[in-house]
């Protein structure tokens, strides 16, 4: 998965670091005829996130234009703004010019660490797969064709048949739902989860996971929907710390 952009003539594709270089050398399989060069641009761009009821506020000191939409771009003196929701932005920059807006802002918003940012991601409903849960989830499974993150008009992909035929024909086993965990034990991307009804089998995996607030651990879960509907969920076994559902941050189908 990944969030991508236009900038000017190019494409910035933004994903897990680790995943850069083995996502680049598959794309540049497919660059055959164009002259389309897929490089890593991890050392000339910056990004920052501002999330707030001032964020707006905020930026209009710095960008001349503010998108709109979620997903809208703006661009201006060396750097790109970018909507992710309500009172939620991206920046992109160059080093010298992402200092000089960290400054700034800096000034009118709190500084967190980037695990602040990976919990607003969650509380979203946003996935971000990782090396740990690759090749695990079909698109509907982490709820991509509610949040914009695949096309059922596009051109052929590898697994498009399984996706179209899971849209048009078929309906999802499994979705990915919002959750607490009160647990001393940090939740990791692909740990399984348990349920009674499952037989000793996994009924579902954790996506993403990162330090709530409040205490505890807020986690994006992909989970047999029998199972959730019905029976408490447990992460690692039977035993283990309860999932305690969210409201979902997005209606599911």
């Amino acid at each position: 998965s990944m969030l991508i952009w236009r900038d000017g003539a190019d494409y910035l594709l933004q994903l897990p670091l680790a995943l850069c270089e083995p996502i680049r050398k598959k794309l540049a399989m497919y660059v055959l005829r164009a002259k389309v060069k897929v490089s890593d641009a991890g050392d000339e761009i910056v990004c920052l996130g501002l999330s707030g009821t001032n964020a707006a506020e905020i930026l209009s000191t710095l960008f001349d234009n503010l998108p709109q939409q979620t997903y809208d771009t703006s661009s201006n003196d060396n750097s790109s703004l970018i909507k992710l929701g309500d009172n939620r932005y991206q920046i992109t920059a160059t080093p010298a010019r992402a200092l000089e807006i960290w400054q700034q802002a800096s000034l009118k918003a709190q500084v967190v660490s980037s695990a602040g940012w990976d919990w607003l991601n969650i509380r979203a409903g946003i996935p971000v797969i990782l090396p740990q849960t690759q090749e695990q989830f079909v698109a509907q499974m982490v709820n991509f064709e509610v949040i914009g993150g695949v096309s059922f008009k596009k051109g052929c992909y590898p697994g498009q048949e399984i996706v179209a035929r899971m849209q048009h024909l078929g309906k999802p086993k499994r979705r990915m739902y919002l959750a607490h965990i009160d647990s001393d034990m940090t939740p990791q991307p692909g740990s399984e989860l348990h349920s009674a009804d499952m037989e000793g089998q996994s009924s579902g995996m954790i996506v993403n996971a990162t330090v709530a607030p409040g205490g505890g651990y807020d986690v994006l879960a992909v989970v047999h929907i029998a199972s959730h509907d019905a029976h408490p969920i447990h992460l690692d076994s039977l035993a283990g710390a309860r999932l305690q559902f969210q409201p979902p941050p997005y209606p599911l189908p």
